[in-house]
């Protein structure tokens, strides 16, 4: 992506953009080192000064190689990261999802309309000293809304939104296709990035690699991929949610078991730490860590290559579905912190209803589909992620694959080879991973596009866009995004989501509860997410 008005379509990295897969390269542009303060230890443990002067350091359980670029990325790390060093017009509560105003002034009275106006913060500036405007939210839509740049973000607002335009340097207006009050609370996906950074040749690699200069609380001070991001507080922020920390140090470290033991015993070299795992939840409570949970769509979800037979075969997908124990995987593997699917929704989201086709473990209709669909003697090697979480899972998918006699081999790898291999078209049958579009928000309208839709990378993997019963999918898909009436939208959701469910191409087999931990004697204002990732915007040291 060398600019931004050429940006070329999709490519071979295209995938590993939107989720972050890719790897970042060893050392970045000499624009990041000019608005860099140098590299901190990545040993750092938060010792240096003390008070308000130390340094949190935090262990988030996802890479930090992925993409940086807020209209590209999917990736937990960075998406966490993004959130404290940029601003949308509006951002929303990690928790409630409620917007606010963030570099607007006010979150819009009247969203019934095709038009929402906005005034910018008075005093906003970047990270680099420069003056926010008008221009710089406009450079950041017209990306997003771009037909010939095909980003992650798109997906989040082409639906629904026109154009976006300057009215003068401080005010903008919003154009709507049709009325779509749930496109308040996505403008938080659209943050708001310096045009005359940006705009620059090569910017947006840069932005991949892992450069990000924006104008919230807390300013990118170094970036060293596989190992740690650090950061310090914005002196000029003057936005709604200030800095409480003089600086950070997010380590990213993906194994469990040297995540858990950075936040142990006296010693502990971090404050707080992410995904942590049900098996040690028991032994950091004693430690005097506080340990809790959030609830969401966070999911374990098998993913079928409909070019491959028999996965072609509906009978078959359902009937693998059917074959999994999900009351001992959730028992053994997660603990109790979690829940069998019984739609694509989580129980909690406002959308969910119970899906027509429910796969409860029946090992008996597991085998007879495959009889009817005239399945003997398959194999079957599932290609997984090694997310630790998903790892522990994997066995109990195996035993009930092995059960009703379909030989199954597990390949856990890095999410990076996995994910590599699909962008790259190379044949695969079926892949399990984690995946939990609550980063985006809790829109049933928009996870479901992020998961299906005749563009969507998702199904570009699944090979199933072609399908006839796909197509019409995606017809209805449109139909209930541009329904007026909230309940009748709601209503065309989940009748899709039926869909979804008796096709069973991508389709979460349990959600389950995310875990942080953190040190209730350092930190308060610390609430727990139900997706990867924390936010400390309304943290404190004790």
């Amino acid at each position: 992506m060398r600019d931004v008005n050429r940006t070329p379509a999709l490519h071979r990295r295209s995938f590993l953009k939107y989720t972050g897969a890719v790897g970042a390269a060893a050392a970045l542009s000499s624009s990041l080192a000019a608005c860099s303060s140098g590299p901190e230890s990545t040993n750092d443990t938060g010792g240096s000064g003390s008070g308000r002067n130390a340094t949190l350091t935090a262990v988030i359980g996802y890479g930090n190689d992925g993409s940086w670029d807020p209209t590209q990325t999917a990736s937990a790390f960075c998406m966490a990261a993004n959130n404290h060093i940029y601003e949308g017009l509006l951002d929303t509560d990690p928790i409630s999802r409620e917007p606010y105003a963030a570099l607007a002034t006010q979150v819009p009275a009247d969203l019934t309309g095709t038009s929402w106006k906005f005034t910018l913060r008075a005093g906003a500036t970047f990270h680099d000293g420069k003056p926010v405007t008008a221009d710089d939210v406009v450079f950041v839509f017209d990306r997003v809304l771009d037909p010939k740049t095909q980003t992650l973000a798109k997906g989040f607002f082409a639906s629904w939104l026109k154009e976006v335009r300057k009215i003068d340097a401080q005010n903008v207006e919003l154009v709507l296709k049709f009325p779509f009050p749930e496109g308040i609370s996505r403008l938080t996906l659209a943050k708001i990035m310096p045009k005359h950074v940006f705009s620059q040749p090569g910017a947006w690699d840069d932005a991949i690699k892992g450069k990000a200069i924006g104008s919230g609380p807390y300013r990118q001070t170094a970036h060293h991929p596989k190992s740690n991001t650090t950061f310090e507080a914005f002196a000029a922020y003057n936005g709604p949610r200030r800095p409480a920390f003089k600086k950070m140090n997010w380590l990213t470290i993906v194994d469990a078991a040297p995540r858990v033991a950075k936040i142990s015993g006296a010693s502990a070299g971090a404050q707080i730490a992410d995904n942590i795992p049900y098996a040690n939840i028991a032994q950091l409570r004693k430690g005097g860590m506080t340990v809790q949970g959030g609830a969401g769509m966070n999911n374990l979800f098998l993913m079928f290559n409909t070019r491959h037979k028999p996965f072609d075969d509906v009978r078959v997908r359902q009937a693998l579905h059917y074959a999994i124990d999900t009351g001992k995987m959730v028992e053994v593997a997660l603990k109790g912190h979690g829940r069998p699917s019984t739609s694509f929704l989580n129980e909690a989201n406002p959308s969910y209803r119970p899906a027509k086709t429910v796969y409860g473990y029946d090992p008996e209709k597991a085998k007879k589909l495959l009889k009817e669909a005239g399945v003997e003697g398959l194999k079957i090697e599932i290609m997984s992620v090694n997310v630790s979480w998903i790892v522990d899972c994997l066995p109990t998918v195996k035993a009930s694959w092995d059960a009703i006699g379909v030989q199954t081999t597990l390949s856990p790898q890095e999410t990076t080879a996995v994910f590599t291999k699909m962008d790259q078209k190379q044949d695969y049958q079926v892949v399990a991973a984690a995946s939990n579009p609550n980063q985006f928000g809790l829109d049933a309208d928009l996870i479901m596009h992020y998961n299906y839709g005749p563009q969507n990378l998702w199904m570009g993997y699944a090979r199933w866009s072609g399908d006839p019963v796909a197509k019409k999918l995606f017809k209805d898909m449109d139909r209930a995004t541009q329904e007026p009436d909230a309940d009748k939208k709601k209503t065309m959701i989940q009748d899709y989501i039926d869909v979804v469910a008796e096709q069973a191409v991508l389709y979460p087999v349990v959600h389950n509860e995310l875990m942080t931990a953190w040190n209730p004697q350092r930190l308060a204002g610390i609430r727990p997410q139900p997706y990867p990732g924390i936010n400390l915007l309304q943290a404190k040291w004790v």
